[in-house]
């Protein structure tokens, strides 16, 4: 059984800076893409990041290039997204996520073709 857990969330100024980690057990972390997605309050879950199997091809929303960054540590079994420059408007609880298959392509920006998530870390970015 895939179990991911999310930590590194808390409250921060605008401006500031998080680090966010999931850690993956359960089966061969290394052989999946993985991604990052975020759900505010009364919104729908959106894509933040993805990152392809081995870390060599990353994928982000048009809302947090340049600010965010994706990486993965395959020895460790563990992901991360560092955040910087964060606004208010970041302010979601954010989940790690996997799929049961490999999946490229457009595929990697829905939810819909995740299968496994953590149970998410709050970001609460204040102004």
């Amino acid at each position: 059984q895939v179990q991911l857990v999310e930590s590194g969330g808390g409250l921060v100024q605008a401006g500031g800076s998080l680090r966010l980690s999931c850690s993956a057990s359960g089966r061969p972390f290394s052989s999946y893409n993985m991604g990052w997605f975020r759900q505010a309050p009364g919104k729908e879950r959106e894509f933040v990041a993805a990152i392809s199997w081995g870390g060599g091809t990353t994928y982000y929303a048009d809302s947090v290039k340049g600010r965010f960054t994706i990486s993965r540590d395959n020895a460790k079994n563990t992901l991360y997204l560092e955040m910087n420059s964060l606004k208010p408007e970041d302010t979601a609880v954010y989940y790690c996520a996997t799929s049961r298959r490999t999946i490229y392509g457009s595929a990697l920006y829905s939810h819909m073709e995740y299968d496994y998530w953590g149970q998410g870390t709050q970001v609460t970015v204040s102004s």
